[in-house]
């Protein structure tokens, strides 16, 4: 069975979980997001490119010298001039520095979209005096419109200027990073927390990682989430970063759906300083499974948060399925669940409506007989045996006061399980949609 990592209802997950391969990991959360890591630099600045100038729209991170970076992203075919630049930097290894926009996603804006991308990192490194090759770019925003070079290059200076220090105390510049990513996003999305590491020698090494992202509507990736960073100060090969931030990636933000669509701007990254020191960390390193399972730790609070944060959204929704008959098939059954307008809107409603959850699972494609599943709401038993058991109307209706409504359906056929976060539709996330270009 794939493990299902255990979650408290007081917030966006538990700090402990278990890891099969290295034992007990405790993450201790700490206050800040990315900025809460040694040797990142962060600032946000309004650059012009979304029309309220009291929300900045230009996010810069830097980075020291030997920073190992990863990067996942889209495989929308629609992919934005930022995901093709970004993804040939980061195969490199290593980077120096992030700039992200946001009101302008740079896609579908054929070759003149690219060179400015290619011009916006060069633009930083020259700032920076570092190589165009270590700059990783990211837009977010509206698609298909041109983006301003002029913006990013008058802007600049003020980013360079807003970079506060490199000593994992600066919480005002990576929250000022967050909030300049964000697009309907109610809220900046921050995580920070400490692992201990075991070294070779019998000592351990206390690191940090963190992360931001950015995300509301659009979402349901194929790769990654909208937009994310993650920073550590864990001395990572660049084989050990990319592999941690695939497996993170793969249980957290690919397992997260607001409306069923995958932007063309999906990108996250994932920089290593290596300030902590310690032994270096490859994929055969004792410490490398604590730390894979504290970056999936780190991703799925953002994952959640980007859930919670739904356009239009008033619950977070947690869909598990257990049962099933491989995980492929787990996943089939939670993403016709969390994607089904009428599963959505019946919770909006605060309607135990377990009809429509088994009529999304029944259209999954998966195998399973109908007459072993099971479901319950929000611990509430509303299917046995694939029929239905009376229950207390007034009692849901109660429980549905929660701001997390967990949806548990058992398909009978197997040992494998999945984890799926969405939220509720409500009238907002039409009105919002409707108006977003006007």
């Amino acid at each position: 069975m794939e493990e299902l990592s255990s979650i408290n209802g007081e917030g966006f997950g538990t700090s402990t979980a278990s890891l099969d391969a290295a034992g007990a990991v405790t993450l201790d959360y700490i206050d800040g997001g990315i900025t809460a890591v040694s040797g990142v630099r962060a600032s946000g600045v309004y650059a012009g490119f979304r029309k309220n100038p009291d929300k900045n729209d230009l996010a810069l991170i830097t980075f020291p010298e030997g920073t190992v970076a990863a990067g996942v992203y889209t495989r929308n075919i629609f992919c934005a001039a930022p995901v093709t630049v970004s993804r040939a930097h980061t195969a490199h290894g290593h980077a120096r520095a992030i700039l992200i926009n946001s009101g302008n996603a740079n896609a579908a804006t054929g070759t003149e979209g690219l060179a400015v991308a290619e011009q916006s990192a060069s633009l930083v490194a020259c700032a920076l005096d570092i190589s165009p090759e270590e700059v990783l770019v990211a837009s977010t925003g509206v698609i298909g419109v041109p983006l301003s070079l002029e913006c990013i290059r008058a802007a600049l200076p003020c980013s360079v200027a807003a970079l506060g220090p490199d000593d994992g105390t600066d919480r005002a510049g990576g929250n000022a990073a967050a909030r300049a990513i964000m697009t309907t996003d109610t809220k900046a999305k921050e995580v920070a927390a400490t692992v201990s590491l075991s070294q070779e020698n019998g000592t351990s090494v206390t690191v940090t990682v963190a992360g931001m992202c950015k995300g509301s509507g659009m979402i349901m990736p194929d790769m990654a989430t909208m937009i994310g960073v993650l920073t550590t100060d864990a001395l990572l090969t660049p084989a050990a970063a990319d592999a941690a931030l695939r497996a993170a990636i793969d249980v957290s933000f690919n397992k997260v759906t607001v409306d069923s669509d995958t932007s063309t701007n999906d990108t996250v990254f994932l920089a290593a300083t290596g300030v902590s020191g310690g032994d270096v960390i490859d994929v055969m390193h004792a410490s490398f499974p604590v730390f894979a399972h504290a970056l999936a730790q780190v991703c799925e609070k953002l994952a959640r948060m980007i859930a919670a944060d739904g356009e239009g959204a008033s619950k977070l929704i947690t869909v598990e399925v257990t049962g099933a008959s491989s995980a492929s098939d787990a996943d089939l059954v939670a993403r016709a669940i969390a994607n089904s307008p009428l599963v959505k809107t019946a919770i909006a409603g605060h309607d135990a409506n377990w009809g429509r959850i088994a009529m999304a699972a029944g259209k999954s494609g998966a195998q399973f007989a109908q007459e072993h599943v099971a479901i319950d709401i929000m611990g509430l038993p509303v299917l046995r045996q694939g029929l239905p058991v009376v229950f207390s109307e007034e009692e849901a209706i109660k429980r549905f006061e929660e701001s997390e409504i967990v949806l548990h359906i058992d398909l009978g056929a197997g040992n494998a399980a999945t984890r799926i976060w969405t939220c509720d539709f409500t009238h907002d996330y039409i009105s919002i949609n409707a108006d977003y270009r006007t």
